[in-house]
């Protein structure tokens, strides 16, 4: 069925469009499920919409239809009206973008898990030795049922994920230690289209990864070199190289959310918005943009291990080479046909998976956001999955189209030809 549509407030698509987004992925929602349990037992109803958390899983079990409502369209001045509370200064009657705001809402999620008061234990020793723990909230209870253990891992909310960043010398081809940052979402930047060549998924995010120079690096291991060479123990001027640095994924979350970077700017410096399409597949497959372990050999260099050559030039990562006796299984980036899996022709090394082996990382794409307009001035809309069973993988009247009270059903060919701003993608 149709889910129901929220009341524009003034300006307010960007909300009701990233709100229609995120009620589409069902472990979002039980995520602040949990997250919120502890609210609902010790605090009175006035106390909960105090909290962030409470008031968005309140909006989204609605729109999710979970939660039974008899109005058709729902008001969410209730979550500015939070936000301003956490020092958030967001008006309703001024454009805004909805890729902020998602970000806005991830961040003001952890500043409230941080806020939560826990009961310590053992797993705390390392943390209470750092100054800045003084600033958290720690209780002692000697009454009442104890909240659950604090687990760091399985608090994070499901749009967490980690990049790796590995830093690999040209000239000795010493490896840094692997850097691990966190991120809520992908944001890629969108290539120079290559004329006759449709521009794809896969293209963005292999662009994301792919090896960049680095000059002026300072190189420990050519310092080293440098000085076990002079035998008169002078001191030496730290080596400058140039490296070479590769993103990936060191954790991907279960949901996924990728930003399309539509903003441009002219010569003249003016800003710009890219309305090219993107071709995005119903299903997304993130293996090869995960990050492995080197596996070290005697013999034979790996060349994930080692990602600049000794002569300067970028290796070519070991998953851009197709196996030997395989074929193609499919690709991100399919067209507005009705098969969710067709490979997309491309002047980018796009990987092939065996036939035998299926994908680890295998993503299902559950909403899109489009923005109509230019930098000045337009309007947000929403492609979302109806709710369903989730074993429904097909079907007529699966999507929904919705701008911001109005609701219609769509069809996967329709969504997959939406110029897209925001995907949501779950895990499956």
């Amino acid at each position: 069925g149709l889910v129901p549509g929220l009341l524009n407030l003034g300006n307010t698509c960007f909300l009701n469009s990233l709100l229609q987004g995120l009620s589409s992925c069902p472990s979002f929602i039980r995520w602040l499920e949990e997250f919120t349990a502890q609210y609902r037992t010790e605090q009175s109803k006035s106390q909960e919409h105090q909290h962030l958390s409470v008031t968005l899983l309140q909006l989204l079990r609605a729109l999710s239809c979970q939660e039974v409502t008899e109005d058709d369209v729902l008001d969410a001045s209730c979550l500015l009206e939070v936000l301003r509370v956490n020092r958030w200064q967001i008006s309703s009657f001024e454009e805004q973008d909805a890729h902020e705001l998602f970000h806005v809402l991830t961040s003001s999620l952890e500043d409230e898990r941080d806020r939560q008061p826990r009961v310590t234990h053992l797993f705390d020793v390392h943390s209470l030795e750092q100054p800045e723990t003084t600033q958290k909230q720690i209780s002692c209870r000697t009454r009442g049922s104890l909240p659950p253990v604090s687990n760091h891992w399985k608090s994070q909310h499901p749009f967490h994920g980690r990049l790796t960043s590995n830093m690999v010398c040209k000239h000795c081809e010493h490896q840094s230690p692997v850097r691990f940052d966190t991120f809520d979402s992908l944001s890629l930047s969108i290539p120079a289209a290559v004329w006759g060549r449709p521009m794809t998924l896969d293209h963005c995010l292999h662009h994301f990864i792919s090896c960049e120079s680095v000059k002026d690096v300072v190189c420990d291991n050519c310092t080293k070199i440098q000085a076990e060479r002079i035998l008169n123990g002078q001191s030496i001027e730290n080596q400058r190289t140039t490296f070479v640095k590769q993103l990936k994924l060191g954790k991907l979350p279960q949901c996924l959310c990728i930003h399309l970077q539509r903003l441009s700017w002219s010569n003249q410096g003016t800003p710009l918005k890219r309305h090219e399409h993107v071709q995005f597949s119903e299903f997304l497959v993130m293996d090869i943009y995960k990050y492995r372990v080197p596996v070290h050999k005697p013999s034979n260099r790996n060349p994930e291990e080692t990602p600049g050559a000794k002569d300067g030039t970028a290796v070519k990562p070991p998953e851009a080479e197709q196996p030997p006796g395989t074929k193609p299984l499919f690709m991100n980036g399919a067209s507005s046909s009705s098969s969710s899996f067709l490979m997309s022709p491309g002047t980018f090394p796009l990987t092939a998976f065996p036939e035998c082996r299926a994908p680890l990382y295998l993503y299902r794409l559950m909403a899109v956001v489009v923005h109509h307009g230019d930098m000045h001035s337009g309007h947000f809309v929403t492609y979302r999955r109806s709710p369903g069973p989730r074993a429904a993988l097909a079907g007529p009247g699966q999507w929904l189209w919705v701008s911001d009270d109005s609701v219609r059903r769509a069809s996967l060919q329709e969504v997959l030809a939406a110029s897209a701003y925001l995907l949501f993608y779950e895990r499956v």
